[in-house]
């Protein structure tokens, strides 16, 4: 039984095994940059708006580079701007929280969000104002205080993209 099957797992694993991977050449690898993260936990209660409120979050603590890490909760009303298209959807009925992912500034945010109804079927898109909140939305959000977060056109599409700078020095206390 051992020399039938030895001979059929180097069939079956001889083209995994010649196809080596490409290296990759330091060039190609985008650079990044790093910072220590500090955390904020909130919740959002009922009839609130889940965009405007993140917004006003963000503007109140300055947060000029941060992050969405988690996000539960329910929605009564997600507006969503749907990929490639340029107006909102709105949909209204029971919704829960599945995903709400993306980079958050005061130098402008972007947030993408995922719904799910009672039957499962999920849908997601950017987040825009006018998400209402049901039950509650239970929020994480990280702030990478060396670094800024700016939004500026790229030529590629003419889109405002991510740029990542290192924060400005804060003056000191005397």
């Amino acid at each position: 039984m051992k020399r039938l099957l030895l001979p059929l797992l180097g069939l079956l694993a001889g083209p995994a095994l010649a196809q080596r991977p490409t290296p990759i050449s330091p060039a190609a690898v985008p650079i990044a940059q790093s910072s220590a993260l500090k955390t904020y936990a909130l919740r959002l209660k009922p009839g609130d708006d889940l965009r405007q409120q993140l917004t006003a979050f963000v503007q109140a603590n300055h947060i000029v580079a941060g992050t969405m890490l988690t996000c539960v909760g329910s929605l009564t009303v997600a507006t969503l701007r749907l990929a490639n298209q340029e107006g909102p959807t709105v949909y209204r009925g029971h919704f829960e929280i599945v995903s709400l992912v993306g980079t958050l500034s005061t130098n402008g945010s972007h947030l993408h969000l995922a719904v799910s109804d009672s039957t499962g079927r999920t849908i997601g898109g950017h987040l825009l104002d006018g998400c209402r909140v049901y039950t509650t939305a239970e929020i994480v959000l990280g702030e990478l205080s060396q670094l800024e977060f700016r939004r500026e056109t790229d030529a590629t599409f003419g889109y405002k993209e991510l740029v990542v700078h290192p924060a400005a020095p804060k003056p000191t206390k005397p």
